[in-house]
């Protein structure tokens, strides 16, 4: 078992962000790779709540192309989805080639949320297990590249951040009666990840762990672990350059402006 080492001191923001910087330009490469290669990627996010999965995935994604990485984060399913198979309404969202998806949460709320706050039966719950792994090897086998990320935050840290949300009225429609039940119920969901670690933890689709107490330590790293998970290279462009500018059919294209509504400038 890999020893989980102890937390260091934050990184700073200046060190942070020069280290990111590099981290998107290599994750714009990939994203060359990726299109020019019709290549398939899905990548699950899980974790505790407030563990920080919003804000690494929004450091992969704000400089790269929305219609390459796209962001799936499926609110909670509606009596026609209940009725289907359960992984049915996440497949419909899988690449197409030249496509990376993420999920903001995934299948597994069958193995967090829904199996500690009772939304499914034990026997559900238990099914889910035995079957995940098979599903995961036919989505492999199915030429999609897999990565399962989990990430992990402290019972200390976490209380930080709810408290946090409490006070901020920016933050503060992130902090959901279900999140104050799961921080009341840290050792139910303990308990909860590891039968679902030691039963989906495979060969061809392993859980890599993520510890984010320290947020920018744990964005690059995962952005870091992401592209070591790819074997992409850098794809040569033919170097771009503006055309002049044609003359013909030259005019006043300002004074349309004025029959319409202009925004006032406040600021």
């Amino acid at each position: 078992m890999n020893k989980v080492p102890l937390a260091g001191p934050k990184l700073k923001r200046k060190a942070y962000e020069k280290e990111l910087r590099k981290l998107q330009v290599q994750l714009c490469h990939l994203q060359d790779w990726v299109r020019e290669n019709k290549v398939k990627i899905i990548v699950l996010f899980e974790g505790r709540d407030a563990a920080g999965k919003g804000g690494t995935i929004k450091a992969i994604t704000e400089k790269v192309s929305p219609r390459v990485f796209r962001v799936v984060a499926l609110p909670a399913p509606s009596d026609r989805e209940k009725s289907q198979m359960f992984v049915q309404r996440y497949m419909q969202h899988f690449p197409a080639g030249g496509e990376i998806v993420i999920f903001d949460r995934s299948w597994y709320n069958r193995a967090g949320v829904e199996y500690v706050m009772g939304f499914c039966t034990p026997d559900e719950h238990r099914r889910f297990l035995a079957l995940c792994p098979q599903i995961e090897k036919y989505i492999v086998e199915a030429g999609i590249i897999l990565i399962k990320l989990w990430l992990e935050v402290g019972m200390e840290e976490q209380e930080r951040r709810f408290k946090a949300r409490i006070d901020d009225p920016l933050r503060q429609w992130k902090l959901s009666s279900m999140d104050t039940e799961s921080y009341r119920r840290w050792y139910d969901y303990s308990r909860a990840r590891d039968l679902m670690f030691k039963a989906t933890h495979s060969k061809h689709a392993p859980w890599n762990i993520i510890l984010s107490d320290d947020k920018r330590r744990a964005r690059l790293n995962c952005i870091a672990h992401l592209l070591k998970s790819i074997p992409y290279k850098q794809v040569s462009h033919v170097r771009v350059k503006l055309p002049r500018r044609s003359k013909k059919g030259r005019f006043n294209d300002h004074r349309a402006l004025g029959s319409v509504n202009l925004v006032a400038e406040r600021f």
